[in-house]
């Protein structure tokens, strides 16, 4: 049967009058799904909410990490600026540094100058002291003590040449030697030479060269006997003194090799 406008008012009008029928009446009209429409939408409602404060709250953290970054790109600015001043004076450090080197060098260079030319000094002034008192200082070695020099020395070297006892080399080797005494051994009364050098730190240098001159003009026929004089001999040219033969006189007092 059809359903009239009048029976559509009656409805409509009991409705009105009886709104505990609607949700019925909804129930047998609408699907479960229309039904739970509005659930959904007041969930989506709340989600919508909950999703605009996790935004919010998202926001706010953003600009809190903005903040932080800019706080941390500001540090990194001063640090740089810190590294970069810290660079600077490192640099100016290594260069001051490197005069100050350079200065040191100079001056150790210096001292070492001042010192050799000491040395040397110490050196001449006691070859000038034994020069001038050789029969103080040799007496325990050789008597009636001469010293040769000048044109004395010459000819007896040069006479060693013309002989071919000596080479010109091996004689200006002797030529060079600090003194050269003649006189007799006090052991045996045989006549010998002394071949001295003298320094005021006796070093290994100048036994060689004694003991080395010394057997050059040994050739000539006559004994020569190596000496080293000084304020002080070195224990390494102690012990090679012993080992070459070399006799030691350290202000006035003499060392005699071991036999």
């Amino acid at each position: 049967m059809p359903f009239t406008v009048e029976e559509f008012r009656d409805l409509v009008r009991i409705l009105e009058e009886r709104p505990e029928w609607r949700a019925e009446l909804r129930r047998l009209v609408l699907t479960d799904e229309l039904l739970a429409l509005p659930e959904l939408v007041q969930a989506l409602g709340e989600a919508q909410r909950r999703t605009e404060e996790q935004v919010t709250a998202l926001a706010q953290r953003v600009d809190t990490l903005a903040q932080r970054v800019d706080t941390l790109t500001q540090q990194i600015t001063a640090l740089t600026q810190q590294i970069t001043a810290l660079t600077q004076q490192i640099t100016a450090l290594t260069e001051s540094q490197r005069h100050l080197m350079y200065q040191v060098a100079d001056l150790t260079g210096i001292a070492r100058t001042l010192s050799n030319d000491v040395g040397e000094l110490k050196g001449y002034g006691l070859e000038y002291r034994y020069r001038n008192h050789f029969p103080a200082y040799f007496g325990g070695l050789i008597r009636r003590a001469r010293l040769l020099a000048g044109e004395e020395l010459v000819a007896l070297l040069e006479g060693a040449v013309e002989r071919g006892e000596l080479s010109e080399t091996e004689a200006n080797e002797v030529m060079l030697a600090d003194l050269v005494l003649r006189g007799r051994r006090r052991e045996d009364s045989v006549e010998a030479y002394l071949v001295v050098e003298v320094s005021w730190g006796v070093g290994l240098y100048d036994v060689e060269r004694a003991a080395r001159r010394a057997a050059l003009l040994g050739r000539s026929g006559i004994p020569a006997i190596p000496v080293v004089a000084g304020n002080t001999v070195i224990e390494e040219a102690a012990t090679l003194a012993q080992m070459l033969h070399v006799w030691q006189v350290t202000d006035g007092r003499v060392t005699p090799p071991e036999p």
